[in-house]
């Protein structure tokens, strides 16, 4: 048999026979550990020996390998190992990835996926099952294990609305700060110092150096995009410089993603060369090709703001110019109507004056007619009620000097001067003797009246 074969058999006819073997020597050198001691009559492994020399011979006989199958079965547990089983039409195999290298795996296959496994065989002694110890798992359709992840958290993200682009947001035309999350020893953050000295050096740049690459990267990332927008920055620039799809991974998990969506400012992904696209790119408010792009399209171009400098004297002149024309325009147009609006009110406010100047004049005159009819009414009773209408029918009203009215005989003293008032003045009179007091049905034949001239 060959050197790296192992005869599990090759102790059993010396054993039987008594005689000495080399095997035998071996056997007693090991006979506490993988080989039974040597003592006449048959050898009895216990289990622990022979799945340990099995193991031994898988090992040590079979080198690593590629192994290709559908995946079935795949557990991740909380320790971190994940356990499966690759099958094809008629055979299984159990698969183990430890720890250490399933931390690497970017997601989890799919039930029935066909993936390629590296690794080596080896047989787990305390079950006696052989096994597949997996180094590397790779998906067998193109973009691999990478690409289904990526595809996965992407469907994950449209479907939140965070790689929508009406949600994302412009860049400040001037910013004056300008932070950047990238390596502080990498080739990104020399290319975006170059590239803002040249274009904008009043810029004030604000770096969080971080993990770009690794395990871990991810988390690492996220926070230094978290802690800069809490700061006093415009605009945050996330850099890399290009390579492998596993050397670009840390931005395409889903902590980046939710720290650039969340980020109170606006966010530039510069990561990686201009075939590449990460989750960052998609979330991000802005993607450029490239570190050097990213800081570009961040800051603007000193010889631009120069010209537009220059620029603007002319512009405001015409600006100005134009605003005048246009207020002078609205001012005349303004006047005109002001003016139309205003004959336009003087001449309703007169129609209105005239009609009620006339509407006035009738009602003064009505009031007049009827005030006049009253007064002449008035008139009339009076005129029938005036003692001048009883004097003028040939009556006469006797009046002492004092002017009170004589009404009895009495009133009449011999001698007294009164007046005797007719209807066209008075007449001064005298009482010549004392009028007889008889009843008023003599008095006309009493006393006599002489007329004093």
């Amino acid at each position: 048999m060959s050197d790296d074969t192992l005869d599990l058999f090759a102790d059993r006819a010396p054993a039987q026979t008594g005689e000495p073997s080399s095997a035998a020597g071996a056997g007693t050198e090991h006979s506490e550990g993988l080989w039974p001691s040597r003592t006449p009559g048959p050898r009895v492994w216990t289990v622990r020996q022979v799945n340990r020399a099995v193991r031994l011979q898988l090992e040590q006989t079979l080198p690593q390998l590629w192994v290709a199958g559908e995946v079935t079965n795949f557990r991740r547990q909380r320790s971190g190992h994940c356990y499966f089983t690759l099958k094809d039409d008629v055979a299984q195999l159990r698969c183990v990835m430890f720890r250490r290298e399933a931390a690497r795996l970017p997601t989890d296959p799919r039930e029935g996926m066909t993936v390629r496994v590296f690794g080596g065989l080896t047989l787990y002694e305390a079950r006696g099952v052989y096994q597949l110890v997996a180094a590397r798992l790779e998906a067998e359709s193109e973009g691999g294990m990478w690409k289904l992840a990526f595809d996965r958290l992407k469907r994950r993200l449209d479907a939140e609305g965070l790689t929508d682009a009406a949600r994302k947001r412009g860049l400040p035309p001037f910013p004056g700060t300008v932070g950047i999350v990238t390596s502080p020893t990498g080739a990104a953050l020399r290319d975006v110092i170059a590239v803002v000295a040249r274009r904008a050096p009043w810029v004030r740049l604000l770096v969080r150096g971080t993990r770009v690459q690794g395990r871990g990267a991810g988390e690492a990332i996220a926070a230094a995009v978290s802690i800069l927008a809490s700061r006093d920055v415009d605009v945050i620039l996330v850099a890399r410089g290009g390579g492998t799809i596993e050397d670009l991974w840390g931005f395409n998990e889903e902590a980046v993603a939710r720290a650039v969506a969340s980020s109170p400012v606006p966010v530039v992904s510069g990561v990686g060369h201009e075939t590449d696209v990460t989750i960052c790119d998609l979330v991000a408010d802005l993607r450029a090709a490239t570190p050097s792009a990213a800081a570009e399209a961040a800051v603007p171009d000193r010889r631009a703001v120069v010209r537009t400098l220059d620029s603007l004297g002319t512009r405001l002149g015409k600006g100005l110019a134009g605003q005048a024309r246009s207020r002078r325009w609205r001012l005349d147009q303004a006047r005109d109507l002001l003016y139309r609006r205003g004959r336009r009110r003087v001449e309703t406010g007169r129609d209105r004056l005239t009609r009620e100047r006339l509407l006035l004049a009738g009602i003064m005159r009505k009031g007049i007619a009827h005030h006049r009819a009253r007064l002449a009414r008035a008139a009339a009773s009076m005129e029938a009620l005036s003692p001048m209408s009883t004097l003028a029918r040939g009556y006469a009203v006797p009046l002492d000097g004092r002017g009170r009215l004589l009404r009895t005989t009495a009133d009449f003293p011999p001698a007294l001067d009164f007046g005797l008032r007719v209807v066209d003045g008075r007449v001064a009179c005298t009482v010549a003797d004392t009028p007889d007091r008889s009843p008023p049905a003599a008095s006309n034949r009493a006393g006599r009246v002489r007329r004093a001239d």
